[in-house]
């Protein structure tokens, strides 16, 4: 049991709120109403109205959720249930098919953590006949935190969990006025005991519904309907008319640039070479063009070159140094698919922690020379595949970057 899910009660206990206690007692009759009125109840996973919730599908959904809209999220998720419509399908699933599934989606790690998870669901099921049935018990499984639990446990089992994600915070910051930086670990503690305070001890998982639709349709990042919102009267932001001034979050250093070469690295047939990622780091266990590191900026300062030793290992996979090294002995240079500078590379793909900026390079080699560079990477084991780009968008895992080179390469070949 974590050190907060322990103490929560007690830290509910020992903290004083901003709001009033009737403000605090009627809080969640007010979201509750409000949802039943007008909050969305056609959700593919929602189990508030269910006698017999799905703890399988509460748990797909939120992991897909994390940092992803609704929207977007949507045709994924239809399509995991179709080809996966039990945990056992899932771990049971290769890879490479699940990979196939999510490319697109983002953020690969979340996949990844969801095949392990499935693997270490089927194993607790085997052994306890069911799934886990307490918060901590979900917090054990890949990639599920505190407030992941909190949301399967009260949508998915009909238990008491609580939940306090990105869009609870920014409801109960504005509405308590807590501005505190929600980074902070005194904060988080506030939030969460206000969150576990809010929390109706019946039906938990149909409050957690709610406040996830208020976050999402009415006290939104931008432009909140503040006029439509049940708790308007007692909420200390509106009163201030400082909306958007919450949740606080320090402010962050710009992100970094990358810059890279993406080559389309092609043989007599037309095919195209594609190497899987390593399981670790971006882009774990997909599909993607050989990646040719040219630099890293912060600003206009460039602080990473291609020529700095150092970082030559820590920027190029195995199978890109393979590349690059018979690139340079066989005197072989790729010609840019497109007349863009390298600052105003085509394809820009943001990730977390910095922007990468993409040039699509493109080489043509002979049979002979594909032959034996097919041979130097079979011989370390990488991974490889010489497919055309239509059948490798079908056949393959690949993230949205390389559809995106892809693109381009076409719009510049036609």
């Amino acid at each position: 049991m974590t050190e907060l899910t322990a103490n929560s009660k007690l830290a509910t206990q020992n903290t004083t709120f901003t709001q009033p206690p009737h403000a605090l007692d009627t809080f969640a009759p007010r979201i509750l109403n409000w949802f039943d009125s007008n909050g969305r109840h056609d959700l593919p996973w929602q189990q508030h109205k269910t006698d017999t919730p799905n703890p399988y599908i509460v748990w797909l959904s939120e992991v897909m959720l994390q940092q992803t809209q609704v929207t977007t999220v949507i045709p994924y998720f239809a399509r995991f249930m179709s080809s996966f419509p039990t945990v056992q399908d899932l771990a049971n699933a290769d890879w490479d098919t699940v990979a196939e599934h999510w490319a697109g989606l983002g953020y690969y790690a979340r996949a990844r953590n969801l095949h392990k998870g499935a693997k270490q669901l089927v194993a607790i099921i085997e052994e306890t006949g069911d799934f886990p049935q307490t918060v901590e018990g979900w917090e054990a499984i890949a990639g599920v935190g505190l407030s992941t639990a909190g949301a399967i446990v009260a949508m998915g089992l009909h238990g008491y969990g609580v939940i306090c994600d990105g869009n609870v915070k920014r409801v109960m910051t504005r509405w308590a006025g807590i501005d505190g930086d929600i980074m902070k670990s005194a904060t988080t503690k506030e939030l969460w005991a206000l969150a576990e305070r809010l929390t109706p001890s019946n039906d938990s998982g149909h409050y957690a519904q709610a406040m996830m639709d208020m976050g999402a349709t009415l006290c939104t990042r931008r432009n909140p309907q503040c006029t439509l919102c049940p708790v308007n009267a007692d909420c200390i932001a509106h009163a201030q008319g400082r909306e958007m001034d919450y949740p606080v979050k320090a402010k962050k250093k710009p992100k970094p640039s990358r810059f890279s070469n993406a080559l389309l690295i092609q043989n007599k047939a037309g095919e195209i070479l594609w190497l899987q990622r390593p399981d670790s780091g971006i882009w774990g266990g997909l599909w993607v063009l050989p990646l040719q590191f040219e630099q890293k900026t912060q600003g206009k300062t460039v602080l990473t070159t291609a020529q700095d030793d150092d970082v030559y290992e820590s920027e190029f996979t195995t199978a890109e140094q393979i590349i690059n090294d018979w690139l340079t002995t066989h005197n072989l240079t790729p010609q840019s698919v497109s007349d863009s500078l390298l600052d105003d590379a085509p394809i820009k793909h943001s990730l977390t922690h910095f922007h990468w900026y993409l040039q699509p390079q493109q080489l043509t080699l002979s049979a002979e020379q594909a032959t034996e560079l097919t041979k130097a990477l079979q011989e370390a084991d990488i991974n490889m595949v010489w497919l055309g780009g239509a059948k490798a968008q079908a056949t393959l895992g690949l993230p949205k970057a390389m559809v995106k080179v892809l693109q381009v390469f076409d719009s510049e070949n036609l």
